[in-house]
């Protein structure tokens, strides 16, 4: 008596390219799954069977494999679920050589056999591989030559000022494959506009518009992270506000076109607006560049967000800070436990952490110890601090946490210091003593001169109240009046 042939589990996978028929009752994949189960229920007697999960990608290209269903297929053929994928043209898995080189790399690792119904092979022979790979190479040149045409039509659409589809913008609304106007949206535009040219200031614009209610555009697409509607932050508010299309015209290829849809802004409104981004931008790069801040593109809170060189002037007297872009940006509830911090105190922490533990020829360059820098997390009590594994001769990153405290320092808190377990180095009060030595060699060696508090004991010692002299410590400067 005969023995029942072995059960080969088989999924049968579809794909189409675009969304067009697939509202039909009986679609493109419909047609594809019945040829394939056809297919299947012929080998039964090989002990062939359908398993039931569907794997179909609707509307997504065969030229990447970055699909939903294929990737729940690969997932199910690496759990050991699936012996045989089914397909109706080769195609339909892949039209790129190279992706169906992996493709075919990991079914071979798993043993799994691969058939399209209407192109017969076998892939386990040399002459079966080599008719598939021409297969592939015609599929592929169909994809390229067809991608072509579309770009070649784009091109020539956009240059006549057609709208070709893509995100529509706040304002429009697309309406047979045209923009048209949304008037409330379009008043939100201009009251835009016209605000940034009132306040001058992204910053105080956010805040602005958070307080008015103005969001993004409202989308309804199935990815939830496309819907829109969410406040704006200082990149999508720059791209907006750069935006020609709101002056009527089309963009491909980096060249701008005249459209055919109606303009919301004046250009008169639009290239005051562009003036100001450009001043205010030189601005902002100057302040950087004058800055002089060591940590600059380095220094995080501990919410993740990049804290960024910024200064205040006072009587004269500079006074740098890193300040959260959270901050920045008017997202005060986004920003971690630290906003802002002194730059110089930051600066000298983590230049003393840095020369402590890398200790070699160059531990006394701040350059070289800036060059070693990766990152710096702040927090509340502690800086963590990232070493580049190449500052190390190679191997992991070493990451270092050392104390630190955003709040001011009182006596109270040095008394409470003092009576910690023998043997722990306080740093805040070695850091006090040094300061005070300083202070007190630079007024013995007459340098500096006591000055009263009050203003008439000042004026009739010859000191003006209203100039503060400047002591230099080691951990900055300070003004002392």
């Amino acid at each position: 008596m005969a023995s029942n042939p072995k059960l080969l589990r088989c999924a049968i996978y579809t794909r189409k390219s675009t969304e067009h028929g697939l509202e039909q009752e009986f679609n493109s994949l419909d047609a594809q799954r019945d040829a394939c189960e056809a297919y299947i229920k012929s080998q039964a007697s090989l002990g062939w069977k359908v398993l039931p999960q569907h794997y179909d990608d609707p509307a997504y290209s065969g030229g990447n494999l970055d699909r939903p269903a294929l990737k729940k297929l690969l997932g199910d053929i690496e759990a050991g679920w699936v012996d045989v994928v089914v397909v109706y043209k080769i195609d339909r898995l892949t039209r790129s050589l190279a992706d169906f080189a992996k493709l075919v790399e990991a079914f071979d690792a798993r043993s799994i056999s691969f058939v399209a119904v209407t192109q017969q092979f076998n892939t386990t022979t040399s002459m079966g591989r080599l008719t598939l790979n021409v297969l592939l190479s015609f599929a592929q040149f169909e994809r390229e030559l067809s991608s072509e045409r579309v770009r070649d039509k784009i091109a020539a659409s956009r240059r006549k000022g057609k709208w070709t589809g893509g995100s529509v913008p706040l304002g429009y609304d697309a309406k047979d494959k045209k923009l048209v106007v949304n008037k409330s949206e379009a008043e939100t535009v201009r009251t835009t506009f016209r605000r940034y040219l009132e306040l001058q200031s992204f910053s105080r614009l956010v805040v602005d518009l958070d307080q008015r209610g103005i969001v993004t555009k409202r989308r309804k697409t199935k990815v939830a992270k496309f819907n829109g509607g969410i406040p704006f932050t200082y990149g999508p508010l720059a791209h907006f506000l750069k935006n020609r299309i709101y002056l009527g015209e089309v963009h491909h290829g980096g060249k701008w076109f005249q459209g055919e849809h109606e303009a919301i802004v004046d250009r008169a409104t639009f290239d005051r607006v562009q003036q100001l981004l450009a001043a205010n931008s030189n601005r902002r790069k100057a302040k950087r560049s004058e800055s002089g801040a060591l940590l600059a593109g380095k220094l995080y809170d501990d919410r993740g967000n990049r804290m960024s060189p910024s200064f205040s002037s006072k009587n004269g007297v500079r006074y740098r800070f890193y300040v959260s872009a959270a901050l920045l940006r008017g997202r005060k509830s986004e920003a971690g436990s630290v906003g802002r911090v002194p730059a110089t105190e930051i600066e000298s922490r983590v230049l003393a952490a840095l020369k402590t533990h890398l200790r070699n020829e160059d531990s006394d360059r701040v350059p070289v110890l800036i060059g070693c820098l990766e990152r710096v997390v702040v927090a509340s009590d502690k800086l963590n601090i990232t070493i580049a594994s190449t500052a190390r001769g190679g191997g992991a990153t070493k990451k270092i946490r050392t104390g630190w405290s955003s709040k001011p320092k009182d006596a109270a808190k040095v008394v409470e210091c003092v009576n910690a377990p023998e043997g722990t180095p306080n740093e805040s009060l070695i850091q006090s003593i040094v300061r005070a030595h300083v202070w007190a060699q630079l007024l013995r060696n007459g340098k500096y001169e006591s000055s009263p508090r009050r203003g008439k004991q000042a004026s009739s010692q010859g000191h003006s109240p209203s100039s503060p002299t400047r002591i230099p410590f080691a951990g900055g400067d300070v003004s002392h009046s």
